[in-house]
């Protein structure tokens, strides 16, 4: 079964629009489907990493 999307408003500066649009272009994907996998990639990298106890946190 294919997993359901849902849409939602993203509010961006149009200079970082701009940029994520070419950056799409230059690996083939469109401008959702770019923004999609950087999200995708942030997510897999921040699962990845250690976890910082609280007593770690130099705060």
């Amino acid at each position: 079964m294919a997993s359901e999307k849902k849409a939602f408003v993203l509010r961006i500066s149009p200079e970082m629009l701009k940029e994520l649009e070419l950056w799409a272009q230059e690996e083939f994907r469109s401008t959702n489907g770019q923004i999609e996998y950087l999200l995708s990639d942030a997510l897999r990298k921040r699962r990845k990493a250690p976890k910082q106890s609280p007593s770690s946190n130099p705060e």
